[in-house]
């Protein structure tokens, strides 16, 4: 088990970054954090703009590294700008494509199978700053599909690997 932190978490109704990334995002809320959200087995988080979608079941929820977060390109970059779910800080979430994961922010094991890499875009340089698309590269975060229900919330959390690669953290 490692300690993390849970920083940040997002929940979006709008895809917000379609289209051309010279057209710049859509609108939306100004920030669509939140303190804690509901995370529903094979479904994603509820209020998400991917959640219930049979095309997203296996990339419902994207957690990232706060650590990869690219400062030295622009200081205030977060989850608005990476349009991720979860931010974590304390894991290189990215090592473990091929893992299934639990995340407990003490109200209970959420459990994650960790798909692929969540690979950044061209939108990556509008939102965060030239080159943070290719800052990003291998270091985007990691698309999952979530295996059980539960509620993920600001805060310290619990880290564990259940199965697959990385096993010893």
């Amino acid at each position: 088990m490692t300690e993390v932190e849970v920083l940040q978490l997002l929940v979006s109704p709008a895809h917000r970054l379609a289209g051309r990334p010279s057209d710049g995002p859509a609108d939306g809320p100004s920030d669509e954090r939140v303190d804690r959200v509901e995370v529903r087995r094979g479904l994603g988080l509820v209020g998400d703009r991917y959640f219930a979608r049979p095309a997203h079941r296996n990339a419902a929820v994207t957690i990232m590294a706060a650590e990869k977060l690219p400062v030295d390109i622009a200081p205030s970059a977060d989850l608005r700008h990476t349009r991720r779910n979860v931010l974590l800080r304390g894991v290189d979430i990215d090592g473990y494509v091929g893992a299934t994961i639990s995340l407990d922010c003490g109200t209970g094991p959420v459990v994650f199978a960790v798909n692929r890499p969540a690979r950044p875009c061209a939108w990556m340089d509008v939102t965060i700053g030239p080159g943070a698309q290719r800052a990003l590269r291998g270091a985007g975060g990691v698309r999952c599909t979530p295996l059980s229900d539960g509620v993920i919330r600001l805060g310290p959390a619990t880290f564990r690997v259940v199965a697959g690669p990385g096993n010893a953290a």
